[in-house]
């Protein structure tokens, strides 16, 4: 390849700068005849046959360091069971990040809550502490912070919040699975962590979800609201809780307890990968990594994000520069549109739910963090491309150089 080759750009008739692919799920005869083994019982359903779903649940506990783990349908039920089970009543409020999927704020409606949006942290996109207490009434119930990414929120100062409001905290871990905050894996910090293993997911078996928590009361009722409202002790047709059916396969399950296998080394890579595209990055204008804070942890880059700023690219904009990325060979997005309340069931309040008050008011939120996020800065890069080698990592930052010098030149 000639210099002319290697300056043009991917999206003008030039070469990649990454020619690495990154298959995602990553999987082997292991997983292969763990299902086909299953399919040969003939043993396929829950409850009746239900000892695989059973054996991951201690699985996923142990590895998370939880005494309980509840398997269910996806990371949306899972996250709204544990709300239900935390005792909220129609009307309350719950304070979640606007820089989420809408999953986090729609289960809240779901309920017959009040999801109230406070804005996020500039250096990190989690939700910010420091503006939590203002957002906080009466009617305030509990808050869900949201491991954005995989990078784990400011725990200490959340919880500290959280004790002296009274209010229960349920983890979103939905991006979480394998992170660490102070030595500790994320989901096990509130009354309850919530993790999705839809297909994109760091631990994935296409769709589920899961609920950890070390509390007897959360377990028993969560574990009845999966399972059509039935409690162990009563009969097969006694439903003491307003549950559905909300249970995995034996099939999901042991996808999931045959990657779970892999789940730390994965983590291990990605974590080490992000660190050394940080020191990348620092050496290019115009592209700042989110921040990892000060505290130990171990973040599982489920997104690697950094803020991007035009006019260190001859202020091209964001939109082209991720177009030119995405050619270039890294597998990347601009990330949402936009902040949750902007979207039209908050604007129009197609909420459905006879609870969410009339003085309820979406079009007049603002978080000015979350928006600018959305519009202008952030460039997320994908969890698959995390896992590559040393040279990929070196790749994607010799990219960015490229799109900068190309548009320097021009």
């Amino acid at each position: 390849m000639n210099t002319n080759q290697m300056e043009q750009l991917a999206i003008r008739g030039g070469e990649k700068t990454v020619k690495a692919t990154f298959p995602w799920p990553i999987y082997d005869e292991t997983e292969v005849e763990a299902v086909a083994n299953v399919v040969r019982s003939g043993q396929w359903g829950n409850p009746d046959c239900a000892d695989l779903v059973a054996r991951f649940e201690e699985q996923f506990a142990a590895y998370c360091g939880s005494k309980y783990a509840i398997t269910c349908v996806n990371g949306s039920v899972s996250l709204r069971m544990a709300l239900m089970a935390c005792g909220l009543r129609p009307g309350d409020e719950v304070i979640v990040p606007p820089y989420t999927f809408i999953a986090t704020a729609s289960v809240v409606l779901e309920i017959n809550c009040v999801p109230v949006f406070v804005d996020i942290d500039p250096q990190t996109y989690n939700l910010d502490p420091s503006k939590i207490e203002a957002a906080i009434t009466s009617r305030t119930k509990a808050i869900v912070p949201v491991h954005f990414a995989g990078l784990a929120c400011d725990m200490d100062a959340i919880l500290d919040i959280a004790r002296r409001y009274n209010l229960r905290v349920i983890e979103d871990a939905a991006h979480a699975h394998g992170a660490e905050y102070n030595g500790r894996k994320l989901g096990t910090f509130g009354d309850a962590g919530s993790f999705s293993f839809q297909s994109s997911k760091n631990l994935t078996s296409g769709e589920g979800g899961i609920v950890i928590t070390d509390s007897d009361e959360l377990y028993e009722t969560i574990n009845s609201l999966r399972n059509v409202g039935r409690l162990p002790h009563g009969q097969w047709y006694d439903h003491f809780n307003p549950g559905c059916n909300y249970r995995i396969t034996q099939l999901q399950a042991v996808l999931l307890s045959e990657q779970l296998k892999r789940l730390d080394e994965q983590t291990r890579v990605r974590d080490e990968n992000g660190l050394y595209l940080n020191s990348l990055l620092a050496t290019i204008a115009g592209v700042v990594p989110l921040s990892r804070g000060d505290v130990a942890m171990r973040h599982c880059y489920h997104l690697y994000i950094f803020k991007y700023d035009k006019a260190a690219f001859a202020n091209l904009p964001r939109k082209t520069f991720v177009e030119m990325l995405s050619a270039e060979g890294v597998p990347c997005s601009a990330g949402y549109p936009h902040p949750l309340y902007k979207q039209p069931v908050f604007q129009q309040k197609n909420f459905m739910c006879y609870a969410i008050p009339d003085s309820v008011d979406y079009t007049q939120v603002s978080c000015p963090e979350a928006e600018r996020a959305c519009a202008h800065e952030a460039v997320w890069i994908f969890q698959h491309a995390m896992l590559g080698t040393k040279a990929d990592i070196e790749s994607f930052a010799q990219a960015i150089r490229k799109i900068q010098l190309a548009v320097a030149r021009e």
